[in-house]
């Protein structure tokens, strides 16, 4: 993907944490701006106007919870892209990141491969809102058509799966809670189960005669590329 044009913002308090983050992006094909603590993560987030903002939850100032709620109250961050560094590994911190408005959160120690990989996806997943399709390894999921191909075969899903698909195919490697997948793709229309998200991850299995959902016990799912 053409990844020159797009800014991203990064926040954090440990040195070594913002170089190793820089040089990878930056490698990739990314502007990177760098910043040390909340304070500073505001001022130039509004200075630069990133399409991206990775902050660490535990930073001096301001916590990146606190810089994401700030943003978020301004129309002009409203759709910015915010990602949460987090060492807190409880399901309850990375809820209530996902409620403030953060897009993804990415545990610590970080993986600069699996950095890239879900920076990757959250601008991919955009191409959904564009009508574009988005295409992971040789799956290629359309929005507009509501079908899938595999190398050029079509495969038809009902609504729900398809949604469920795109979902967790948009952010390759993360863990979608199972409460995250019934808000997200459910929402309010219908009171449902653990047990619907199930029933719906065997379909998409079958259809897709692949292996590419994981099922991460007690938490919830993942796609892997």
């Amino acid at each position: 993907m053409d990844t020159t044009a797009k800014r991203i913002l990064i926040a954090d308090d440990e040195p070594d944490i913002l170089e190793i983050i820089h040089y990878n992006l930056t490698k990739e094909g990314y502007e990177v701006i760098s910043a040390k603590d909340g304070d500073e993560a505001i001022e130039k987030a509004k200075m630069v106007k990133p399409d991206l903002i990775i902050l660490d939850i535990m930073m001096p100032h301001k916590t990146g919870i606190e810089v994401c709620t700030i943003l978020r109250t301004q129309s002009q961050f409203q759709q910015t892209l915010i990602i949460f560094l987090t060492a807190l590994s409880d399901e309850t911190s990375h809820i209530k990141g996902l409620e403030t408005g953060a897009d993804d959160y990415i545990s610590k120690p970080i993986s600069p491969k699996m950095l890239i990989s879900r920076v990757n996806a959250l601008f991919r997943r955009i191409q959904k809102e564009d009508g574009k399709p988005l295409k992971v390894g040789n799956i290629t999921i359309d929005p507009i058509k509501f079908v899938v191909e595999i190398d050029g075969k079509e495969i038809i899903l009902a609504k729900k799966e398809f949604e469920l698909l795109f979902l967790l195919a948009a952010k390759p490697g993360r863990v979608f809670l199972r409460n995250e997948i019934l808000s997200q793709v459910w929402g309010n229309e219908v009171i449902v189960g653990d047990r619907t998200i199930d029933v719906h991850i065997r379909k998409i299995r079958q259809k897709l005669n692949l292996d590419c959902i994981t099922t991460v016990k007690g938490v919830g799912y993942k796609f892997n590329v």
